[in-house]
């Protein structure tokens, strides 16, 4: 399978981080989106809406939207359960980071850390992206007060989708000192057989 992505995309390490863990071999394609080379012809052909990571499968058919790739990927495996109420729960919290967390946390990063300039650009959105975060870390350190991860006591995709940007939080402006729980935890998914860093391949 093929992986195009952005290296330090944190929607592209979820995809990377649970094939290694699965030892699923992938082949990465660059895709540098700050020079538009997601809004080229050949790759609208492959994702219509222009973004990465997008996964090419072994028939050419390409799965975009990185929360789905990380389900077709953890389909049984030990990375998303059998049990109806904990995959409930998976989706639960996967589409907790794609509306209250990512929206922020990401975005924040992005025009901070990534993005040339970003961060004077956007100054005047930071309060809110920061009020916003803030409000989703809140959310996951309550449910981690009581739970070792996210869905069903169990490490999952839940967890991979929530760490990628989490772990990262400080490169958008966020601190973690707060949130002892978050930080448990984010030692908890680093410490998880076949782990790998952001900047690894």
């Amino acid at each position: 399978m093929r992986l195009y992505q952005m290296a330090d995309s944190g929607n592209c390490y979820k995809v990377r981080l649970a094939a290694a863990q699965l030892n699923q071999p992938l082949e990465l394609i660059a895709v540098d989106i700050l020079n538009g080379e997601s809004r080229t012809d050949d790759f609208l052909g492959k994702n219509p809406n222009g973004r990465v990571p997008t996964l090419e499968l072994d028939d050419g058919t390409c799965l975009p939207e990185s929360n789905a790739t990380l389900f077709y990927l953890a389909e049984e495996t030990p990375l998303l359960s059998s049990d109806r109420l904990a995959r409930a729960q998976t989706l639960q919290w996967m589409f907790f980071e794609q509306y209250s967390h990512e929206p922020y946390i990401a975005v924040a990063r992005f025009w901070k850390s990534i993005q040339p300039g970003g961060e004077e650009k956007k100054k005047g959105m930071f309060p809110e992206w920061h009020a916003r975060g803030y409000q989703a870390l809140d959310v996951m350190e309550k449910h981690l007060g009581t739970n070792e991860f996210f869905a069903g006591n169990a490490y999952s995709i839940a967890d991979i989708a929530l760490y990628a940007y989490t772990h990262v939080a400080h490169e958008g402006g966020f601190s973690l000192d707060a949130y002892p729980q978050i930080q448990g935890w984010v030692a908890r998914v680093a410490s998880q057989s076949r782990h790998i860093s952001m900047t690894q391949k």
